[in-house]
């Protein structure tokens, strides 16, 4: 099984996988988690934040995914995930996906702002430290038309949250 969520970033989504390891392992239930982070610095060093550089690197931790999980490991892929179109994609091209949207407010992400990336993106163009393409404020974010699953990150505690996607992870895994 492959869950590939997608949100903006500081949304939750390393801070939610990690918590659902941890009640599925409790379970005996293997998980691994594929953080776009993490694989940025070594696996896909070479991609920038083009677009068709982030689809490159949605594939390629799908690629990831898809081997573990022929493992019967649940593989969550962490990652802002922005395009509707790479999403569908990594859904017809391996078995399982499931999509999960973590959803919070533009205002709790401008107030957690856990990297400093929003205070830099909302800084003047001139200025030399300025993001310009932070996702969701000045480069696309296109939420997910159907998703299998919406967290709403700033509406529910991690507990919750976590709760629900373990739930429905559980559903589908034992389906599949």
């Amino acid at each position: 099984m492959i869950i590939q969520f997608c949100g903006l970033s500081g949304a939750g989504k390393t801070t939610l996988a990690t918590r659902v390891k941890t009640i599925l392992n409790e379970q005996n239930i293997p998980v691994e988690i594929i953080d776009g982070d993490e694989y940025r610095k070594i696996l896909c060093a070479d991609l920038g934040f083009t677009k068709e550089d982030r689809n490159t690197n949605i594939r390629r931790l799908a690629f990831v995914a898809a081997k573990l999980s022929s493992y019967n490991i649940v593989s969550i892929i962490c990652a802002i995930n922005p395009y509707e179109e790479i999403r569908k994609e990594i859904g017809l091209q391996y078995p399982n996906v499931k999509t999960v949207h973590i959803n919070c407010s533009i205002d709790e992400l401008l107030n957690r702002d856990t990297k400093g990336l929003y205070k830099k993106a909302m800084l003047p163009d001139t200025h030399p430290d300025k993001i310009h393409n932070l996702t969701g404020i000045n480069d696309p974010f296109e939420a997910p038309q159907k998703p299998d699953l919406t967290v709403n990150s700033h509406l529910e505690t991690i507990e919750r949250s976590a709760g629900k996607l373990a739930q429905f992870i559980l559903q589908n895994y034992k389906s599949a």
